[in-house]
C-alpha cells in the first residue's frame, strides 16, 4: 500500500532542513541538504507507519496539503510518499538461507580461524550492493 503525507520542511539554523509530519506525532527527521532531507523524510515516514502497523495502532489519515496556512519564511510543505511493501522489503532484517560452495581448503582454514561465514558474506555483499 502506498501512503502519502504532507511534510513540513524548515530551514535549520545550522544549515540543512528539519522535517516534521503534522499528522504523525513524533515523526521528526532532518537532512544536511534538500536531497538528504527528502530521502530522510521518506525513510522516517516508512519507519513510523511500519511501527504503527506492527503495534496495531491506528494510522492517522493524512491532511490535505492545501489545508495548511501559507508557510512563513524558511518553511515549505511537500508531499512524501512511501510504498510500504517496497519499504519493508528493503529494510527487512529477516535472514534467508543460501547454499554455496567454496574450496575445501578455504573452508578448513576459515573454520580453524573461527570465521563467521554468514557475517563475511553479509559484509562483502553490503560493500557491493
Amino acid at each position: 500500500m502506498v501512503y502519502i503525507y504532507p511534510a513540513r520542511f524548515e530551514t535549520a539554523e545550522e544549515g540543512g532542513y528539519n522535517v516534521t509530519f503534522p499528522d504523525l506525532a513524533g515523526a521528526i527527521t532532518e537532512g544536511d541538504d534538500l536531497k538528504e532531507a527528502m530521502y530522510m523524510a521518506q525513510d522516517c515516514l516508512g519507519g513510523y507507519l511500519w511501527a504503527c502497523q506492527d503495534d496495531r495502532d491506528t494510522i492517522p489519515n493524512p491532511s490535505d496539503i492545501t489545508s495548511f496556512a501559507l508557510p512563513e519564511n524558511g518553511v515549505f510543505y511537500s508531499l512524501i510518499s512511501v510504498d510500504m511493501a517496497e519499504f519493508k522489503r528493503i529494510h527487512s532484517e529477516k535472514p534467508v538461507r543460501k547454499t554455496l560452495y567454496i574450496p575445501k581448503y578455504l573452508n578448513e582454514q576459515a573454520e580453524a580461524k573461527g570465521v563467521n561465514f554468514s557475517q563475511v558474506l553479509r559484509d562483502a555483499l553490503s560493500q557491493i550492493v
